[in-house]
């Protein structure tokens, strides 16, 4: 690190927790962050200030005036403009240094089979099934960590998959992929804006966690949130055997 990285990141390196080393581990980290939208935005601005040196963003959509109430990385006068485009301006004026790879499209399983090897963690911030369980399929396949969060209306979800543990279970053993739930979305149902705010900053924290080796003790504890009571629930997870992914991984 030079004198300016060590500056902008004394606080990160007075902890006992990162330091040097674990700095230096952020800075050489590739992170891949699936949806450029309300918890895609705190995620992306927190793991650029936090100095993660290679940022992957993959979004389809443009910046809409109704995403303004809680999509932080995005602002008025981008309005139209591609999110991940967006996304990335916001990323570079906290840090300049960080390197961003924008992909703006929906990204397949094909896709994903090339990129998700690349990166140390995956973060799902997307918002519909299907693309989730191919992200997971992905991370599964390549035994790459999974931060997984949702939010809707009031309520949260926050969860972290790591396949290279042998215990830990899949998105999937949760949610499997032939039981698709009744897609809800923002649009029809709306969100508190914080509530993406408190999940997406939980999300770029125990990214941080894996990378820097602090690890996550969210393996196997799905967390739910209910913002009315600001009270968090956990229900204990186990790898499901039996899961179509990742049963017979280990």
């Amino acid at each position: 690190m030079n004198d300016d990285q060590l500056l902008r990141y004394s606080r990160h390196i007075l902890l006992d927790e990162v330091g040097i080393e674990g700095q230096q581990q952020l800075i050489d980290s590739h992170v891949l962050i699936v949806g450029a939208g309300g918890l895609g935005s705190p995620v992306a601005l927190y793991l650029a200030a936090s100095g993660v040196g290679h940022i992957t963003i993959a979004d389809h959509d443009t910046v809409d005036l109704t995403n303004l109430q809680r999509q932080i990385a995005h602002s008025t006068d981008r309005v139209g403009e591609a999110k991940v485009t967006s996304a990335a301006k916001a990323m570079h004026a906290l840090n300049p240094e960080v390197r961003i790879t924008a992909l703006a499209h929906q990204l397949d399983a094909t896709e994903l089979d090339h990129l998700v090897p690349t990166v140390h963690v995956v973060v799902d911030c997307c918002d519909n099934f299907t693309t989730r369980q191919a992200v997971n399929a992905a991370c599964v396949k390549h035994q790459v960590p999974l931060v997984s969060g949702a939010a809707i209306r009031m309520d949260g979800q926050l969860a972290v998959y790591d396949a290279r543990d042998a215990q830990s279970p899949c998105y999937a053993c949760i949610f499997p992929p032939d039981t698709a739930p009744e897609e809800v979305r923002c649009a029809t149902m709306g969100v508190l804006a914080p509530l993406v705010g408190v999940i997406g900053t939980m999300q770029s924290m125990e990214t941080v966690k894996l990378i820097t080796g602090m690890g996550s003790r969210l393996v196997g504890r799905l967390q739910m949130l209910d913002g009315r009571g600001m009270e968090w629930n956990e229900m204990r997870v186990k790898r499901n055997p039996n899961c179509p992914v990742c049963g017979q991984s280990h």
